[in-house]
């Protein structure tokens, strides 16, 4: 069974999608700001935002005759809940084993 996270795993496994979201993080950018500053084209620029957009991590603006594209922190709720989950089961197995000891002294 392919998961939500499994899914935002292989979008996020491309390191210019990585680039792109880092960028539109700060503020948001069209596809030729994004074009300047990546070492890919803007056709390709392009290509990776619609992967992106698809997955619900970027949302677009029109702004004149531009699309502006910026991170949607709610794309990526599912998989920082994913994660948590581990820290939260590594925390609760590090305070069991503290109280184990204290018992055993």
């Amino acid at each position: 069974m392919v998961t939500y996270q499994q899914g935002l795993f292989e979008i996020l496994g491309d390191a210019s999608r990585r680039s792109i979201l880092e960028l539109v993080a700060t503020r948001p950018l069209a596809v030729g700001d994004l074009a300047e500053r990546l070492p890919i084209s803007r056709p390709a620029v392009s290509q990776h935002l619609k992967v992106l957009k698809d997955a619900g991590l970027v949302t677009a603006t029109a702004a004149g005759t531009r699309r502006l594209y910026l991170l949607d922190p709610s794309g990526l709720a599912p998989l920082r809940a994913w994660l948590a989950q581990f820290w939260d089961d590594n925390l609760a197995a590090f305070t069991r084993a503290v109280e184990d000891e204290r018992e055993l002294t």
